[in-house]
């Protein structure tokens, strides 16, 4: 019992969500009636995460502006060029296996509630009105494109203040990094109440009718992420990627899994940043602008369900139209939300480009939703463990660190 105790307690991060994970399911797998009663943890895990997180994201920013020289808007630009262009990268791949190996959906799923863009220009619309909100708003809604445009504008304003000005903001900036590790260190009993309460429900049978469906995306990302992503990192450093990827997938994947928001991940990619020593005034701005730009998962679940509803209909497309989907799915993921199921509302966008009825569109919705406890799970995976990817890519280039040698600080 003492060993159990110390490592529930005591033990490395990893290992105790490992151990939460296995116990969360014993408990959905042979005492149920208490696996739904666990929920709570999770919910309360997930809550304090996406409370932190704009909190978080807000006064980082505005102390690393003003605390720090602008010598890093080109590292900035680079972590923005690396998730675009990867965005891109998933979504021609997508579209290139869809149109290789046609999918059929099976359309017999109730309707949605919400309702999708009508269109890209709506999309656009969109984030630039997110950009100019109610600060205030922004704060409690979690509008992350917005916190980052106030507390960017009030970083720059507040550089011309005292130095005793200066030295308060950055004791706010380490009060409320103290405050998010004490969140990330309840993970691993947040996790345990999840996995609990997901295995007890049965929700996931209904994912049987897509299986097909489920394995193509999950494919398609695993492919991403264990040789899209590590591709890159080694042609910027020329040495072995994966030490870095694994590190990146251990730490902030498999919260991610869980908690289905790039979002509400933020606390802990800001955490693993400190933790890998890498320079503030990049990760402060580049891990909140992933959740906006590092969509990889989104721009592959957009394409595959758009080319699978095209299926679907028996509609002919040649080469150069799935080509155009990949870019108009790219500019769909950029806009997505990174909150559970941001992606899916994007899908009736670019089945318009194809003129297909708005009506079934959201019939595609729906099933998106359906097998959305796997595949949201996964996206998120994948969206957020590339902004923390790419982030370290360029801070450690930056450094001149090599990237097959990651050491990490106590916790």
């Amino acid at each position: 019992m003492k060993k159990l105790l110390w490592v529930l307690f005591k033990s490395n991060l990893i290992v105790r969500m490992l151990v939460c994970m296995i116990i969360g399911a014993f408990i959905a797998a042979f005492l149920p009636q208490y696996g739904v009663k666990l929920e709570f943890l999770g919910r309360v895990f997930i809550q304090a995460l996406r409370a932190a997180a704009p909190i978080l994201v807000f006064v980082l920013v505005i102390s690393s502006i003003v605390n720090n020289k602008f010598d890093n808007v080109s590292s900035i630009k680079s972590v923005a060029w690396l998730y675009a262009v990867t965005v891109l990268i998933s979504a021609v791949l997508a579209s290139t296996v869809s149109y290789l190996y046609p999918l059929h959906l099976v359309m017999d799923v109730p309707p949605i509630s919400e309702k999708p863009p009508e269109g890209v220009a709506e999309i656009l619309m969109n984030i630039i009105l997110k950009f100019v909100d109610n600060p205030v708003d922004a704060l409690a809604n979690g509008n992350f494109l917005s916190i980052l445009a106030w507390s960017t504008a009030l970083g720059i304003a507040l550089r011309q203040s005292s130095e005793a000005t200066k030295s308060v903001i950055k004791n706010w900036s380490d009060a409320t990094i103290w405050v998010v590790r004490l969140v990330v260190a309840i993970a691993p009993y947040g996790v345990l109440g999840l996995v609990a309460s997901h295995f007890t429900s049965d929700g996931l049978a209904k994912l049987r009718n897509y299986l097909e469906l489920i394995g193509i995306l999950l494919g398609l990302m695993v492919f991403v992420a264990l040789v899209i992503n590590p591709l890159i990192v080694f042609l910027n450093f020329r040495k072995n990627p994966y030490p870095l990827v694994f590190t990146c997938l251990r730490y902030s994947g498999i919260t991610a899994f869980f908690t289905r928001s790039s979002a509400a991940n933020i606390p802990v990619n800001i955490r693993l940043a400190q933790r890998m020593q890498l320079p503030e005034e990049i990760y402060s701005l580049s891990i909140p602008l992933g959740v906006t730009m590092s969509m990889n998962g989104a721009a592959i679940t957009i394409t595959t369900l758009t080319m699978a509803t095209v299926h679907t209909l028996g509609m002919d497309v040649s080469f150069i139209q799935t080509l155009l989907l990949s870019i108009l799915a790219t500019v769909c993921a950029l806009g997505a939300s990174g909150v559970p199921g941001g992606s899916l509302l994007l899908i009736p966008v670019a089945c318009s480009m194809f003129g297909i009825d708005p009506t079934i569109a959201a019939q595609v919705v729906a099933i998106g939703f359906v097998i959305s406890e796997i595949q949201d799970s996964a996206e998120t995976v994948l969206n957020s463990s590339s902004d923390m990817l790419f982030t370290s890519v360029v801070s450690l280039k930056q450094q001149g660190r090599d990237p097959s040698k990651i050491e990490l600080l106590p916790e």
